[in-house]
This record gives structure tokens, C-alpha cells and sequence, in this order.
């Protein structure tokens, strides 16, 4: 049985796009005034906002089932039947918890992104 199953990766990503989603509707605009690209154009990207709900539902699908998979206890472990964790796997749950961090805080962005703005 392999230490680290394979599927965890789209799950992660799939579950930063959908924060990245859900933080359209905010972020969008402020990067682009960041960027110094303006204009009335802008306001379609607020028009994700009634989606906001919906990408902030499987942004947590996604991180609770990548969460599952990678901390859950094999079925059968090695011959002396102890259940150790591999390098490899704990490398995955860094990067599982690095994407979950970034995920909140785009998630979280329209709370305390009104610091940022004048």
C-alpha cells in the first residue's frame, strides 16, 4: 500500500479554486485597484457575490475530504503493526494545512479586507 494515496493533489487545488470563488467578489476588485486597472467593468466581478455561499460549501467539502484522506488510519498496517507515519505523508499534511490556511483567509477576506481599503 502506498504512504501517500494518489488524489489528495486535485482535491487541494480543487478546494483553493473554490476560495479563490469565493473571494471574487471582494478580491477581485481590490487587486485590480491594486494594479491600477479600473473602470466600470469592475462591478461584474461583485456579480459572484450571491455565489459566495455556495463556493464557500465545497471549498470546506473539499478540505474535510482531503483532511479525511490524509489523517484517516490504513486498514492494514505494516508487519510489525505499527501504523507509523511516513515522511511523505507528513510533507502532504503541510501542504494539506498550507492550503487550508490560504483558503480561510480568502474565504475570510470581506471581513478584514475593509483595513486595507481607505
Amino acid at each position: 500500500m502506498p504512504d501517500v494515496e494518489p488524489g489528495n493533489a486535485p482535491g487541494l487545488a480543487a478546494a483553493l479554486l473554490t476560495a479563490l470563488g469565493a473571494s471574487a467578489c471582494c478580491l477581485g476588485p481590490f487587486v485590480l485597484a491594486t494594479l491600477g486597472l479600473g473602470g466600470a467593468w469592475m462591478s461584474a466581478v461583485t456579480a459572484l457575490a450571491p455565489y459566495r455561499p455556495v463556493f464557500i460549501g465545497l471549498t470546506a467539502a473539499l478540505l474535510g475530504l482531503a483532511g479525511w484522506r490524509l489523517y484517516r488510519v490504513p486498514a492494514v498496517c505494516g508487519t510489525q503493526g505499527a501504523c507509523a507515519v511516513s515522511p511523505a505523508r507528513r510533507r502532504a499534511r503541510r501542504v494539506f494545512w498550507g492550503v487550508a490556511l490560504v483558503a480561510v483567509m480568502l474565504v475570510a477576506f470581506p471581513y478584514y479586507g475593509t483595513l486595507f481599503l481607505p
